[in-house]
């Protein structure tokens, strides 16, 4: 790929290449945006098939997490890393530490936090070389298992999407279909049943599935057959780009508001879903509380203060469904619309104070 090409089309500032012949580390650090602060984002441990891939994942992800922070009221940018490997076999404590060593370097303007194929011990070891590192273990005062936070925040943000679709907030009686019964998923769960909702819930895990019926008086389904279920609300809380061609015509929902990432396969299937009037809680507003929560350990982590914030993504989603009726356009662009605003008020903040410093010297 063209990397200096891609990185000026979307306007990145820095990526790091770090290399560790020891260890066998090969990493990529992508910076996306720092206006409103220094960059948060995972690092991902993934066998690519190619160092383009890997490079072009990192780019990506990191965009994402800039749009996710400034919408989440973070005062934080967007960075992401990948380390290309196996995160079965190829680990070592060498390995992160010199991954830490190369944060270190960064002096503050990346911090990394677990993802996928990395753990809270692999964030440990990062830990033993930089402070600029969140999901540490709880002994070290992290926020530890970030799933129940993150399930609140996506439980707040489906109260605000079901305002807008039913005329109140209250999810007594309503039925909510659940695609996906993991740590999450299941802790979501646990919020609408004491509000009284009916749940309809699949997963590839038979053993997960029988916990949310036992639990939950959850009504069980096969997995291709939740899209078509009679519901209020759909909750896609596992695979990403499920909604799609084959999806959209079979739904029944007024509201979609899970915790999956990804859930729109094409842009045109977030119109799609618009036209037809479902109300559609973009994902990575709805499912923001995870960062949030980590994004507190900076400040010495306090879990009610965290808790507080996430609480935030009620009036989120509010706002983006207002962006989406001001300018006419479906509520995902709205959401990107609600990040992209924020950075430019900074941008202009920032630039009127540096104008106005230069006219003070001036005067001098």
């Amino acid at each position: 790929m063209e990397l200096f090409s891609y990185m000026e089309n979307y306007d990145y500032e820095q990526v790091v290449v770090c290399q560790d012949k020891l260890s066998g580390l090969k990493a990529i650090i992508a910076i996306h945006d720092t206006t409103l602060g220094p960059a948060l984002g995972g690092t991902r441990m993934w066998m690519y098939d190619s160092e383009a891939d890997a490079f072009e994942d990192a780019l990506r992800l990191a965009k994402g997490m800039t749009y996710k922070n400034a919408a989440a009221g973070l005062n934080l940018g967007g960075g992401k890393t990948v380390i290309i490997g196996d995160p079965r076999k190829d680990k070592n404590e060498e390995m992160f530490r010199a991954f830490g060593r190369y944060i270190q370097g960064l002096n503050g303007r990346y911090i990394t936090a677990e993802d996928v194929g990395t753990t809270v011990q692999d964030m440990d070891t990062i830990y033993e070389e930089t402070d600029y590192v969140t999901g540490i273990s709880p002994a070290f005062g992290s926020s530890g298992n970030p799933s129940p936070v993150t399930a609140y925040g996506v439980y707040v943000g489906m109260k605000a999407a079901a305002k807008e679709a039913f005329g109140t907030d209250d999810l007594a009686g309503k039925t909510i279909a659940v695609q996906g019964v993991g740590n999450v998923a299941y802790n979501l769960c646990k919020h609408l049943h004491k509000d009284g909702a009916n749940l309809i819930v699949t997963d590839i895990h038979k053993e997960s599935v029988q916990r949310a019926v036992n639990d939950f008086n959850a009504k069980a389904v096969d997995v291709n057959d939740i899209y078509g279920v009679e519901c209020d609300i759909f909750a896609p809380c596992a695979l990403g780009a499920i909604i799609n061609d084959q999806t959209i015509p079979q739904l029944k929902a007024k509201v979609i508001a899970g915790a999956a990432n990804n859930q729109l396969k094409e842009e045109r299937h977030g119109s799609l879903i618009h036209e037809m009037g479902i109300v559609y809680a973009p994902d990575y507003v709805i499912n923001a509380g995870g960062v949030i929560n980590v994004a507190d350990e900076l400040n010495g982590y306090n879990s009610e203060r965290a808790l507080k914030k996430v609480e935030g993504i009620y009036q989120n989603i509010e706002k983006v469904i207002e962006i989406s009726k001001r300018d006419q356009i479906p509520t995902f662009k709205a959401a990107d619309r609600m990040a992209e605003e924020r950075i430019e008020r900074m941008r202009r903040s920032r630039r009127q104070f540096l104008q106005n410093g230069q006219h003070i010297l001036s005067r001098r």
